[in-house]
């Protein structure tokens, strides 16, 4: 009875926010002027950053400020004269940073940041719930924080925009990844992707046909290889069809056949998502052993354990090991590698965001407003609002729905 209760309060929140357009519109015309700090990424290998110089120029010409920590662009090849150019406020000092009242960065943060951090800020960040601790959650609520999650962030047409834009990424670059240790200078096997005229094309194996899926097969049509796709799900293979516009070889995930296609096969990309912990694993020691020598293993779902049982995490300064005479690429972070075309793509979707919180006068009218950014908020003045890490962590969360109404 009690949880059938809570429900009921729930859907009457939920109605609550629909209510007419000119019940709204004071709110709206409430303009606030934001103070948005950029720390330097701490993160192993991340090479992002949050926002572009132009992004910036176009908050700051919306009378907002931001503040960016020295040297916070420059792995993704914006240097600080860029920022400052285009009126950021450029520091060397990492708790000046911190004085702002949001927070936009790629990582999640760390407890030195946390500690950094003042009462009742905003954070804007990936939350990466396979890593996060306790302990930070519980820091970042005693500070009262409200934590937005930005792949929990969806678009009009409900889809995950960061992880949909990252994953078009990291499926293109994770073709030319392997069309590089193909090559004799990475000592592969000497092969062009694609192959030409009178000579056969490079065969290509992918597992999972979700947007990594898709955008590796593009662009391994676009060179000419042979590609075959394989998948659990009939419906993502029709999609993937659909969406390319090209009749490829699909199949179900039928061992003996995607056992065959792999031990012939020049290069397997793997990338088999899963929805909660770790990634399937799809292809055995056995399986791997057996492959030509010299052919391409690339793991995108290692950050999620891998779906190969021979995978272990590498790093871009060390990006492959081989096993079985077979190169292994098992980078979990592949968009940091073209970080700058990664900060062009996330810069695209926050931005936006940010000049709607001051449009709206505050983040909590954009929370009212947009069930889109309302889906990325784990915390909430301090009370968390993930049932997820509510269940994970045994702690009691609170539906953000009722938050916001009782607050209006």
């Amino acid at each position: 009875m009690e949880v059938k209760g809570l429900n009921g309060f729930s859907e009457i929140a939920q109605q609550a926010m629909l209510q007419p357009q000119e019940a709204l519109e004071e709110t709206k015309n409430r303009k606030n002027q934001l103070f948005i700090g950029i720390p330097k990424e701490t993160s192993f290998q991340e090479n992002r950053i949050a926002l572009t110089p132009l992004s910036v120029a176009l908050l700051i010409h919306n009378d907002h400020k931001v503040v960016i920590e020295a040297g916070a662009g420059l792995a993704a090849n914006f240097t600080d004269t860029d920022y400052s150019e285009q009126g950021a406020q450029i520091t060397y000092n990492t708790q000046e940073v911190y004085q702002a009242d949001i927070i936009i960065k790629i990582a999640p943060p760390t407890d030195a940041e946390i500690e950094l951090m003042k009462q009742g800020q905003i954070i804007i960040s990936t939350l990466q719930m396979s890593t996060i601790k306790q302990e930070n959650l519980h820091a970042m609520m005693h500070k009262k924080i409200t934590a937005l999650a930005f792949e929990y962030l969806r678009d009009d047409a409900n889809i995950l925009s960061v992880v949909r834009a990252m994953g078009e990424i990291v499926g293109s670059t994770s073709i030319l990844i392997a069309a590089e240790y193909l090559s004799n200078v990475f000592e592969g096997k000497g092969l062009m992707l694609g192959g030409v005229t009178g000579v056969p094309p490079t065969e290509i194996v992918i597992l999972g046909a979700g947007t990594v899926g898709e955008y590796a097969a593009r662009t391994a049509l676009g060179l000419g290889a042979q590609v075959k796709v394989f998948d659990s799900s009939l419906y993502k293979l029709r999609r993937l069809q659909n969406n390319i516009g090209n009749r490829v070889f699909t199949c179900v995930m039928q061992p003996i056949v995607l056992k065959k296609a792999i031990t012939t096969c020049d290069v397997v990309i793997g990338a088999v998502r899963a929805t909660n912990g770790r990634s399937p694993c799809i292809v055995s020691e056995e399986t791997v052993s057996l492959m030509k020598p010299n052919s391409v293993i690339i793991d995108v779902s290692i950050d999620q354990g891998g779906c190969f049982e021979t995978s272990e995490v590498t790093n871009h300064k060390n990006p492959v090991f081989k096993k079985y005479g077979v190169t292994h690429y098992c980078v979990p972070n592949i968009a940091s590698r073209v970080s700058r075309t990664a900060t062009y793509a996330l810069t695209n979707i926050f931005t936006p965001i940010l000049l709607d919180i001051g449009e709206l006068g505050g983040i909590m009218n954009l929370i009212w407003e947009k069930p889109s950014v309302r889906n990325a908020v784990y915390l909430h003045q301090g009370h968390l609002t993930n049932k997820d890490l509510g269940n994970r962590f045994n702690m009691p969360h609170k539906d953000l729905n009722l938050l916001v109404v009782s607050q209006r």
